[in-house]
């Protein structure tokens, strides 16, 4: 059965992650578009502050304190939202950690809490929200670039991504073969400017960086609200990073000579790396940019990915013009 995605301002909208970078980012766009929205993060504290602007400028949020590694209190949180807002139209999985360390040298403790943060975070969530689902709406997870291709330095978080990419697509399979009207989407964010890599747990000497080009939060935000109401598989967002993925994809044995020595770009040797970092505990919150960085504010790549009619229309148009004013100069001058 096709899922039926209502508009933004009619929806009930569910967020993990949602105190700090795309999260936040998301929420803010969410209620500003009129969305109800539930914000989820480890610590009430942390998540406050935020409802209550969100409030003050119109729109309409409350809070829900969950690690999204416990599953019993994501699920707690859905009930929540229902309880709330009378329902689910979309959840969105935003958690996510990383770790800037050669896998040899990662701690195994913290190379088990990324996963059970990012890829088990992802899985208590699609659990936790398919049964309000279950009668149409939006199911997206945020990805990662890195789900696609290896990256040294960050192969803990990379090998996160991977597998979220697989259970994402293993369980729009099965959603669709049950007959489910919920529309499961991968979003796979490039290099975005958020604090990441300022919150990471990093053995690195010197500090982390988000890996270049780097693009504006907002960017993902609205493509993650375009799939709120429009079903999609999955997009990229960021047309540099799905030009990493192609290139690793096609030359992979280039890509391994290369990628190592384009890994020296996540470390800033000349700084210091910001503590403690949020591994284990909520740190630094409240923020959707790192401040360090002039991130790109558009991005063809990714507004064709979302209106791809729209823009092979224009394409056409623009080939069609170019084409007839070559004709018309070969014209003149003969």
């Amino acid at each position: 059965m096709k899922p039926t995605l209502k508009p933004l301002a009619e929806q009930v909208i569910v967020i993990t992650g949602a105190s700090s970078g795309i999260g936040l980012a998301t929420a803010c766009a969410a209620a500003e578009a009129g969305a109800r929205v539930l914000l989820i993060a480890r610590e009430d504290k942390d998540l406050r502050p935020i409802v209550a602007e969100i409030v003050a400028s119109g729109g309409t949020a409350d809070a829900f304190a969950a690690d999204v590694g416990d599953a019993a209190r994501l699920r707690a949180a859905a009930a929540h939202a229902v309880q709330r807002f009378g329902r689910i139209d979309t959840w969105i999985n935003g958690a996510g950690v990383a770790i800037y360390a050669a896998l040899r040298e990662t701690p195994a403790e913290e190379h088990e809490q990324l996963f059970r943060t990012n890829y088990f975070g992802t899985v208590h969530g699609c659990l936790a929200a398919i049964p309000h689902l279950e009668r149409g709406g939006a199911l997206i997870t945020i990805g990662s670039i890195a789900g696609d291709m290896p990256s040294p330095l960050m192969g803990a978080y990379a090998a996160s991504k991977h597998a979220i990419k697989a259970y994402v697509e293993a369980l729009r399979m099965e959603l669709g073969e049950a007959g489910l009207p919920i529309s499961v989407t991968l979003v796979k964010p490039s290099g975005i400017d958020t604090p990441i890599a300022q919150h990471a747990a990093n053995h690195e000497p010197g500090e982390a960086q988000i890996p270049p080009p780097v693009y504006d939060p907002k960017l993902v935000a609205q493509a993650i609200l375009h799939c709120a109401t429009h079903v999609k598989r999955e997009i990229t967002v960021g047309g540099a990073g799905r030009a990493q993925a192609l290139f690793a994809a096609h030359f992979p044995a280039l890509f391994e000579v290369l990628a190592p020595k384009a890994a020296a770009s996540f470390i800033d040797p000349a700084r210091p790396q910001p503590r403690p970092d949020n591994l284990f505990a909520s740190v630094r919150t409240g923020r959707i940019r790192s401040g360090e960085h002039h991130a790109r504010r558009t991005s063809f790549y990714t507004t064709a990915a979302e209106y791809p009619g729209t823009t092979a229309v224009i394409g056409v148009g623009l080939a069609a013009g170019l084409g007839a004013l070559i004709a018309s100069r070969h014209r003149t001058r003969h």
